[in-house]
């Protein structure tokens, strides 16, 4: 890597130099003495070999090249000073990163409000999301590939924090067979015809849920998938109603008639890693996403 030619500390001597109008007074407004400034300011001219201050009257006034560079200086020192910041935070305890697994039946538009809320309160921590279907949160507490975890189901030995109550609804597309019967429908109905159903992204704890036993089981890897095998008319299923909603709203999909079961309703938790060792940033989040939750619910 080439060495660089000049200092933070030089470019901060000619910032205050524009900013306070001369060298006497960024020299005063540093705490340094006037020669050390304006020894800081040829020396950063002489070696960038570009001239970027001219005197005019008693005040110092950029050059063209200089209003460019001094721009270009400014977000330098303030990328600096974050990196300072970001070490200091790390020092006490700041996250680099959080850890981030969310059942995929959260709704994402919840999802992606709290984390736009969270970055500016972040202090430069990364978030690592895992979006996840069924047991794979689960797994991801039991194995430690998480700090903070929004699932279905709460593996013994954690706590779980009720956040959001999602629902379930069967549909199908409007020209679906099903819907041609024109009455209420019965499980053996269902059974003859073609179950869209999410695949279980866990490994060890991997479960069927709500899979009726259909002789005709399609299974896709996401809700997103299953919506698009329903909407493009390719069997039936229970997706989450605010996946769903607008097609409802436009008739492409329709609410199978169930005498029982047409709807269903599921509890989210939130669930720490590591309840005691929690660092603030983790903390952050999942107040942001409590408060996210509590206020849609």
């Amino acid at each position: 890597m080439k060495p660089l030619k000049v200092s933070l500390d030089q470019w901060r001597a000619l910032q205050a130099v524009v900013d306070y109008g001369g060298y006497a007074q960024a020299a005063a407004q540093m705490h340094r003495s006037q020669s050390s400034v304006s020894h800081a300011v040829s020396k950063l001219q002489a070696q960038l070999g570009v001239p970027l201050l001219r005197i005019e009257g008693r005040r110092a006034v950029l050059t063209t090249a200089g209003e460019v560079l001094l721009k270009r200086s400014r977000q330098l020192l303030a990328d600096a000073a974050g990196l300072e910041a970001l070490a200091l935070d790390l020092e006490r305890g700041w996250e680099a990163e959080v850890r981030l697994v969310v059942d995929a039946a959260f709704p994402s538009g919840y999802l992606m409000a709290a984390l736009k809320r969270f970055v500016p309160e972040s202090r430069g921590t990364r978030v690592q999301l895992n979006e996840v279907v069924l047991s794979g949160a689960e797994e991801a507490l039991l194995e430690g590939r998480a700090d903070l975890v929004i699932c279905a189901m709460v593996p013994q030995g954690f706590l779980g924090e009720p956040l959001i109550e999602v629902e379930f609804v069967a549909v199908a597309h409007r020209d679906h067979p099903l819907h041609r019967l024109g009455r209420v429908l019965t499980p053996d109905d269902l059974r003859r015809e073609i179950q869209v159903v999410i695949r279980d992204s866990g490994v060890y704890l991997n479960r069927d849920v709500g899979w009726l036993g259909s002789v005709q089981r399609w299974t896709v890897t996401s809700l997103d998938k299953a919506a698009d095998a329903l909407v493009g008319g390719l069997g039936f299923g229970w997706l989450p109603q605010h996946l769903v909603a607008e097609f409802i709203k436009e008739g492409i999909l329709l609410p199978l008639p169930l005498r029982e079961g047409q709807r269903r309703t599921a509890n989210l938790y939130m669930v720490f890693g590591q309840p005691n060792q929690s660092g603030p940033a983790t903390l952050k989040l999942a107040e942001i996403l409590r408060e996210t939750a509590s206020s849609v619910a």
